[in-house]
């Protein structure tokens, strides 16, 4: 069986910035920049379902800053409809040493990766794959992880040319996420807004500098890095645990003058049931 493991680190910079400005960055970005061969114009729908333990300990790992801190999710790339167990979905640990960003994960059938991650049961695996499996079988056993999370989102991703082969960026919108209903394949899924529709994250990826042209591009156009993580937004957004520093607050981004019926994260009690923000 040919290896499904893929590997890679990273520094990531985040940025929070209007759709309608985004749209402008985009087209800068564009000259020096190619768009990603799998993202189609208007982006891709990417679904990601995070495990934690009954305290949320990856929640707070990542609220107290360690300085070595992990998660695991199942993602899922494109749209919902038609998710079968044989889709195929990414198992990703995703970890942070100091400043970089580690990713490991495998790619494996829907069915066959449910099976490892809520059936806690070994699945078919390649001898390069299997120390991958054990570790991901072990996590979820050893902490007890169950499924908490659903986020998912419309993404946008160029790549760099020639000398900025490491450069990735990416537009995330309409991000929004669940509490419940962890199956992809539910049918008309509650989702709620967890950072509000008129905002964007732009995320910039690079294997070890940024680009100084990019840099130029953020400072003419007043970007200020932020620390927002769309997992710890869907865990406040839905009562999960209080508000902190990572949360995006409204009232720090004002919406645009144009009236929106989009609801907005935080307009109702957590203990109601999520507003539906679409499925897909």
């Amino acid at each position: 069986m040919a290896s499904r493991l893929h590997a890679f680190n990273r520094f990531e910079l985040k940025y929070l910035v209007p759709v309608e400005e985004a749209a402008g960055i985009r087209d800068e970005l564009a000259e020096r920049m190619d768009r990603d061969l799998h993202s189609p114009v208007g982006g891709y729908g990417v679904w990601s379902l995070y495990y934690d333990t009954a305290d949320l300990r990856f929640y707070w790992e990542k609220i107290e800053g360690l300085k070595f801190r992990r998660k695991l999710r199942i993602r899922h790339y494109g749209d919902l409809d038609g998710v079968t167990d044989e889709s195929p979905v990414c198992v990703e640990i995703k970890q942070r040493v100091n400043r970089v960003t580690q990713k490991r994960r495998i790619t494996l059938p829907y069915g066959a990766a449910r099976q490892l991650c809520d059936g806690r049961q070994l699945i078919e695996h390649s001898a390069k794959e299997s120390a991958f499996v054990q570790e991901v079988l072990e996590l979820i056993v050893r902490l007890n992880l169950r499924p908490t999370a659903i986020t998912g989102y419309q993404r946008e991703a160029l790549v760099g040319r020639d000398a900025d082969t490491g450069l990735r960026v990416t537009f995330d919108r309409r991000v929004r996420g669940r509490d419940r209903d962890f199956h992809f394949g539910t049918p008309n899924p509650e989702n709620r807004f967890t950072i509000p529709p008129h905002l964007a994250v732009m995320e910039i990826k690079v294997n070890e500098r940024t680009p100084h042209w990019i840099t130029d591009l953020a400072a003419r156009r007043n970007l200020n890095l932020v620390r927002v993580s769309k997992y710890v937004q869907s865990i406040e957004a839905f009562g999960r645990a209080p508000r902190s520093v990572f949360h995006v607050h409204e009232a720090d981004y004002p919406p645009p003058t144009t009236p929106t019926d989009m609801p907005l994260p935080g307009q109702r009690p957590a203990s109601e049931a999520p507003v539906k923000a679409g499925a897909q």
